[in-house]
């Protein structure tokens, strides 16, 4: 009786040793399963150019980006397009099967009745101010679990940034007119869009304060009475196009050579790659470039 009872107990022990590995390699492969599944599942779709910066530095894989002539990240090469930002072709994003398309908020009034009929999943990101770009970049960290990735963005552009506010608070400055150009037109940006966001952060007063929307209709004679010391031109769609209509209007608008800052020569063009309608990862270059503009002997 002894030996059977011995016997019984180290075949049951043997048993539980066998069923706790057996448990253990079931455990680590329904780990490994599930970040693989988890990995095929972020079929993401890089909606505009900067979306696609923000992901190379987040370390997420995109299956597809906009048209762009501006060199991506290498890890986008190969990667199928979807044509302009502004219009993407929704037959190549329908086809690609995506679980995420990230566009800006900017957009969202164009596209998001297109998204809604596909019944293509997107999410339109506010990048219409620099704290809105950044609150942006921690949520994506949050939802791709790539919250140290984010962590370390956010903190490098606060740096940069903060450096240069530290620098233009010890500063008087100036009294600025930002212009918005299209093709075939022309509006004033106000404090609220992102362009005025980085003029007041580089220490410029905006002559449109106190409005509540992004952009106003032109007014010259309103514009002449506010007087600014220096006039900011931005170029939106076709740069070369919309400079040249820009030059064709202080010419020939009789009351641009009127202006102050027009009399003094401190009308500038500024590139559409650093100052574009959102936010964008080159704000620390932006706002260098405006210290150089504002605060130059």
């Amino acid at each position: 009786m002894a030996a059977l009872m011995s016997l019984l107990l180290l075949v049951v022990g043997c048993n539980d040793s066998s069923n706790q590995e057996n448990k253990g390699d079931s455990s680590e492969k329904e780990q490994v399963s599930a970040e693989t599944t988890e990995k095929d599942e972020q079929r993401i779709i890089a909606g505009t150019v900067v979306i696609a910066e923000i992901m190379d530095k987040l370390e997420l894989d995109a299956i597809a980006v906009p048209e762009t002539e501006k060199k991506l990240a290498k890890r986008f090469d190969g990667l199928p397009t979807i044509g302009n930002a502004m219009e993407p072709d929704m037959e190549i994003v329908k086809s690609l099967n995506p679980t995420d398309v990230l566009s800006v908020s900017t957009l969202e009034y164009d596209l998001q009745d297109k998204f809604k009929q596909l019944n293509i999943p997107v999410n339109f990101l506010n990048f219409q101010s620099v704290d809105a770009m950044l609150s942006e970049i921690q949520k994506l960290g949050e939802r791709y679990k790539r919250e140290a990735q984010a962590e370390e963005l956010v903190k490098e552009l606060q740096k940069n940034i903060e450096a240069v506010q530290n620098v233009a608070g010890n500063k008087e400055g100036p009294h600025v007119l930002i212009l918005l150009g299209i093709p075939g037109s022309y509006l004033v940006a106000t404090e609220n869009s992102y362009a005025g966001d980085l003029v007041k952060r580089a220490g410029g007063i905006n002559v449109m304060e106190g409005q509540d929307a992004e952009y106003l209709a032109s007014n010259t004679e309103y514009l002449h009475n506010s007087n600014p010391d220096i006039i900011l031109r931005l170029s939106h769609g076709m740069p070369d196009e919309v400079v040249k209509m820009f030059d064709e209007e202080f010419k020939t608008n009789d009351i641009w050579k009127h202006f102050k800052a027009v009399k003094n020569g401190k009308v500038y063009d500024l590139e559409e790659e650093l100052f574009g309608t959102t936010a964008s990862l080159q704000v620390p270059q932006a706002l260098g470039q405006l210290m150089e503009i504002f605060y130059r002997e």
